[in-house]
């Protein structure tokens, strides 16, 4: 599709025939496959160089692996949405990865429209895991004491704290809208303003904020 065309994504999977099959789906889908990474320091290293919208990230890789990866990117390259790809639904594996920065996480049995999907709604910072399992990782996130260097850019108004609490609550701009009695384009302009302002390039790092600073 032409609009998904500027949506620019790297794939880290030690398998060839994983790449292959992902860069074919995802350039049907329309989107700039920009690069490839084998394992997850040229992941990093690519990342730093390529700076793509959307890094498609595997965990278990030789050298460095992909949450280890994960944790670099966001540190160098915090614009960068990251979503693992990975085959191990691993409780564990899960908090972890959204404590250190992942956007999503979805099990190499995704289809094709789930991985799609997914890479959409991380660029247009709409809701990407689903409420339980957000939840479930936030639980494990909140024992979690926030980066030192984890000030406000700019402090939020009341009703975008007000929208920050709903999104750690996992509500879609929709329900937000519905329950503050605002337009939903209200809505997506104040959860642009949160990203801006806490230096985070998703729903899901927002809602990791906002428990580690008693929001959630």
């Amino acid at each position: 599709m032409e609009q998904d065309r500027s949506i620019r994504v790297i794939i880290a999977d030690d398998h060839s025939v994983v790449r292959e099959g992902l860069r074919a789906i995802l350039e049907r889908a329309g989107f700039d496959v920009v690069g490839e990474a084998t394992n997850g320091r040229e992941a990093i290293e690519k990342t730093e160089t390529l700076r793509p919208d959307v890094v498609l990230m595997d965990i278990r890789m030789p050298d460095v692996d992909g949450l280890q990866a994960l944790a670099h990117i966001k540190e160098r390259a915090p614009e960068t949405s990251v979503i693992i790809l990975t085959t191990y639904t691993n409780p564990g594996y899960l908090a972890q990865a959204i404590a250190s920065g992942a956007t999503g996480y979805l099990t190499k049995e995704s289809s094709p429209s789930q991985i799609v999907g997914a890479i959409r709604a991380a660029v247009a910072g709409d809701q990407l895991l689903d409420r339980s399992v957000l939840e479930m990782a936030l639980r494990s996130v909140a024992s979690t004491p926030p980066p030192k260097a984890d000030d406000l850019i700019e402090p939020l108004t009341e009703q975008e704290e007000m929208v920050l609490r709903l999104i750690a609550a996992g509500l879609n701009n929709e329900e937000i809208a519905r329950t503050l009695s605002i337009t939903v384009n209200t809505v997506k302009t104040h959860v642009r303003h949160i990203f801006q302002k806490l230096g985070v390039s998703d729903r899901t790092q927002a809602a990791v904020w906002a428990v580690r600073h008693g929001l959630g």
